[in-house]
């Protein structure tokens, strides 16, 4: 038996015990991605009919902190923040559409659909405004639920390494020359490998080969195509910033240094933002220095979003 009597199951159970029946949410309590944190493993039907799974932990009625991973990414990601917050905190990590253990549905994978189903998540499961943590495409995410009316709902921002549209610009990646056939899809084998060169490519201190494994796999869940989506937001650069600075809750930049411009004139023009740099992480920043990002984010919680949101 877990903490608080509940049972611990291990994570590879945990698709098979989650469901929705009759509208009802089914709970069961598990370790995520093989570790020690314990989380309650949820899942909510959307409005448009996708069945989402989220992590729940920490007490109800304490203010929610809701976590959102990047392009392929799992919630569990974020397990060392989740046992860093679950004592004070209510916490929420969602699986967005076609990641983690959420439906892989074969519509929603647009800016507009994927903010809205973070808006969704926050209706059905928290109380009050909410502090929301974006990492990676999970800042645009968040950004796009914020831009589409979650302003109210917002106690604070913390925005992880990425793009928010202030100045300058991220260079353009280059690009193939035009041909007259697209380039062929790669063999399952080949998507495989740039996966999980991805998943290695994340990190600056490798977190194990087991670990890694285990990020590949989820990594590969959606199809080619609504991954190509994702990376393809149509969005001007001055809608991300304009979202950011729709509200005046406190925000928080935690960026790698090619993020550092940005961040300045971040800082610069919102009335409540400050920037963090971790010089010498990898874009999964609170993987490879949990203990320097906890601490940085239980004191924003603590101190400035405590502050200002009563």
């Amino acid at each position: 038996m877990g903490r608080n009597g509940l049972l611990t199951l291990p994570a590879w159970t945990r698709a098979a015990m989650v469901g929705v029946l009759g509208g009802a949410v089914i709970a069961s309590a598990t370790t995520v991605s093989g570790g020690t944190v314990e989380a309650e493993s949820r899942s909510f039907i959307t409005s448009d009919g996708a069945r989402l799974h989220y992590l729940e932990a920490g007490p109800s009625g304490a203010r929610t902190v809701v976590f959102v991973p990047g392009w392929t990414m799992p919630a569990w990601i974020f397990e060392a923040q989740i046992e860093a917050l679950d004592d004070r905190y209510h916490v929420l990590a969602l699986d967005p559409r076609g990641q983690g253990e959420s439906e892989v549905t074969r519509f929603g994978y647009t800016h507009e659909r994927r903010g809205r189903d973070i808006g969704e998540l926050v209706d059905h499961a928290a109380e009050g405004p909410v502090v929301l943590v974006g990492w990676s495409l999970g800042v645009l995410d968040s950004l796009a639920w914020v831009a589409d009316g979650g302003a109210d709902r917002i106690a604070g921002l913390v925005l992880i390494d990425n793009s928010i549209g202030e100045a300058p610009a991220p260079r353009p990646a280059s690009t193939p020359p035009r041909s007259a056939a697209p380039p062929p899809e790669p063999t399952p084998q080949e998507r495989r490998e740039r996966r999980a060169a991805f998943v290695a490519s994340m990190f600056a201190h490798d977190p194990g080969t087991d670990y890694r494994t285990r990020l590949t796999d989820q990594a590969l869940r959606m199809s080619v195509e609504d991954e190509r989506r994702l990376l393809a937001y149509d969005v001007p650069r001055e809608d991300w910033r304009a979202a950011v600075h729709s509200t005046h809750r406190p925000v928080l930049y935690v960026v790698r240094p090619r993020w550092r411009e940005q961040g300045e004139n971040l800082v610069r023009t919102h009335p409540d933002a400050s920037m963090t740099v971790f010089e010498d992480a990898g874009h999964a920043l609170f993987v490879d220095e949990p203990e320097r990002f906890n601490a940085l984010l239980l004191d924003f919680l603590d101190t400035r979003v405590a502050r200002t949101v009563h």
